[in-house]
């Protein structure tokens, strides 16, 4: 897998001769066509079809943001990985094991979450019990019970909220935060939070288009015509052990501060351009923070095992061997 690029500036990305340019504030910076995989547009980009059809032929992925640092939408080049026996099976998968997948997705998320409070209970923050008693004792009884997906989208939403809560008490009381506020972000933890998503979303989709995978098809999220939904699926049980401890993490340790880091406006907070690049840096190393798989038996990093969750999908639409999403407990 190749490296990822970030362009902060606004510009013109083009292609030179056999080269990929960007050119920002009069000045061509020149970026290696051969190492890249993907390219995340954080403000106004230029491009053209030729360089489109460059990129296409380096099978590199564009991600586009908008101002209000939200997720406006990928190109990727046409699928280089298709199969048509696999796009049968996954279509066949939504009618026959929707359910089991997506409780297993649930699960996934929840024992992540147990996995970060926890880590936060044996450092003194004996607050957070009740929340890792009930994801252990009533998380697993109430995916059992369940016989709708609609309820299974109640239970996540419990499990959210229940998660949620415990904010407060493990960031410093300067980050208030309330309630979870998306579309725009009205406060610094909701703009960490929505960045943080979004930037795992858009990572799971380069993983998803590098499988034969179809990226519409979904088995807790609803399918949409205007979203990549598996991708909302793969990551979301990724969402508390890289979103969020990257998110404590930078916050904890002062990485990030309310008066240095963020612009706030009537009615929406963001994280300013300092900020992001911070954030965007400890996201990067988080994921490529490299661990013992115990199920592979060798070194791995967390961008590894999004790929490798897509593979277990597969394995568990073409071979019946049950989806479980990566969890922290597989690392030793």
């Amino acid at each position: 897998m190749g490296i990822t690029k970030y362009l902060m500036n606004m510009g013109e990305l083009f292609r030179k001769d056999q080269s990929l340019c960007f050119r920002t504030n009069g000045e061509n910076h020149y970026l290696p066509i051969e190492e890249i995989s993907e390219i995340y547009c954080m403000n106004e980009i230029s491009i053209n079809t030729k360089c489109l059809d460059f990129l296409a032929k380096h099978q590199i992925i564009l991600h586009f943001f908008n101002y209000y640092e939200g997720y406006s939408g990928t190109y990727y080049p046409r699928d280089a990985k298709i199969s048509g026996r696999l796009l049968t099976e996954q279509v066949h998968a939504l009618s026959t094991k929707r359910l089991s997948i997506a409780k297993a997705i649930v699960n996934g998320i929840g024992t992540n979450m147990d996995m970060v409070l926890y880590h936060y209970y044996k450092h003194d923050k004996k607050e957070v019990k009740p929340t890792v008693d009930w994801i252990r004792k009533e998380l697993p009884i109430l995916l059992e019970d369940a016989e709708q997906i609609k309820q299974i989208l109640q239970i996540e939403g419990e499990l959210w909220q229940q998660f949620y809560s415990q904010i407060k008490i493990i960031l410093p009381e300067d980050f208030i935060f309330d309630k979870r506020v998306k579309r725009p972000p009205d406060n610094p933890v909701n703009a960490l939070i929505s960045f943080g998503n979004t930037l795992l979303y858009t990572k799971t989709i380069s993983a998803i288009y590098q499988t034969h995978l179809d990226q519409r098809i979904s088995f807790l999220h609803e399918p949409a015509e205007r979203r990549f939904s598996l991708s909302l699926d793969i990551s979301e049980a990724f969402k508390p052990i890289i979103v969020f401890r990257t998110i404590f993490e930078l916050v904890n340790n002062r990485r990030l501060t309310l008066n240095k880091h963020f612009e706030k406006q009537y009615n929406y907070c963001l994280l300013n351009e300092q900020g992001r690049k911070i954030f965007i840096s400890a996201f990067e190393d988080r994921l490529d923070g490299v661990f013992k798989h115990a199920n592979l038996k060798r070194n791995v990093s967390y961008r590894t095992a999004i790929k490798y969750d897509c593979y277990k999908l597969i394995k568990d639409i073409l071979e019946d061997k049950p989806f479980i999403p990566f969890s922290d407990k597989d690392k030793y």
